[in-house]
């Protein structure tokens, strides 16, 4: 039977539905924000959530045109989800309205299926590895190696959360340079409460901001899955974005990430978790995986 999950981030809605023989049949994200404007303890606002019932019924019509009805649909929901306090009615209403059932997972259930579904496809050398998805409302950090986990974290770092608490700017865009150094100093210490043993050989980044800057180093003017998927992300190709996004207006932004402009405005807070990540890990790159959550919740290909 074909299968399908959904993966409801705190920025992105995401699909993927695979055949019989795992197969590729669709494979989707879109940007709804449904984490913003939230913080710690807020609420869902009404056009993020608009936003996210007319992505996800287009998704159950999807899926449903591949051979998987919405009672079928594998679909989780992640840290903003686990802050609202209005998600679990949110969830309930969109289940009668579409049929989909939604399932709140913890940091730990969503640190596990970015371990299971990023490395997909990926040829990695041996030894341990630390996954990290870096998304809207929080960053998980999975380290094992093999069939073992030896650490497993979820912060409340995530792109859309650290804009809005720590970077703000101007009527232009820009931010200012405090901010950012402020911002960098705050996300060291959170870094630095994890311990990362062994050390990890590989570095593997998935998510929408990785995959964008990918995008970016790549110069593409379009998403492109296959390049992307297994390129490199070096922190110097980090520090070299801080210094153009740093000074860059909206408008800047969006051409400098074209092939996802409405990622845009979250990249540079993006940016510096991925740089202090790589620096705790004592790495200078890591892989970039067009996989995630959605794939750890599918059934292997068969072999």
């Amino acid at each position: 039977m074909p299968a399908a999950a959904i993966d409801i981030g705190s920025n992105s809605v995401l699909l993927t539905v695979v055949a019989d023989d795992g197969g590729l049949l669709h494979d989707e994200a879109r940007v709804v924000g449904l984490g913003r404007g939230l913080g710690d303890r807020g609420l869902f606002q009404s056009d993020p959530m608009a936003a996210a019932t007319a992505a996800l019924t287009d998704y159950v019509r999807i899926a449903k045109q591949h051979g998987v009805d919405s009672w079928s649909i594998k679909a989780v929901a992640t840290s903003a989800a686990r802050r609202a306090m209005n998600a679990e009615t949110f969830f309930a209403r969109l289940q009668r309205k579409i049929g989909l059932r939604v399932k709140i997972i913890s940091g730990e259930e969503e640190a596990r299926l970015t371990w299971l579904g990023s490395q997909r496809d990926l040829e990695l050398p041996p030894g341990p590895r630390l996954v990290v998805d870096l998304g809207g409302g929080s960053t998980e950090l999975v380290l094992g190696e093999g069939p073992d986990l030896h650490t497993r974290v979820s912060l409340e770092l995530g792109t859309v959360r650290l804009t809005e608490g720590m970077l703000p700017s101007d009527d232009q865009g820009r931010v200012d340079a405090g901010a950012v150094a402020r911002a960098r100093k705050f996300i060291e210490v959170e870094m630095s409460t994890v311990v990362l043993q062994p050390v990890p050989r590989t570095v593997v980044g998935v998510a929408g901001t990785v995959t964008t800057l990918a995008t970016m180093r790549l110069g593409l003017p379009t998403y492109d899955p296959e390049a992307v998927h297994g390129s490199p992300l070096t922190r110097a190709d980090l520090a070299r974005f801080v210094d153009l996004l740093l000074p860059s207006t909206f408008e800047q932004r969006r051409e400098l990430a074209k092939a996802s402009p409405e990622r845009a405005d979250y990249l540079l807070a993006g940016v510096l978790v991925l740089d202090a990540t790589l620096a705790h890990a004592r790495r200078q790159q890591m892989v970039v995986s067009d996989r995630g959550i959605r794939y750890g919740m599918l059934p292997l290909p068969a072999q």
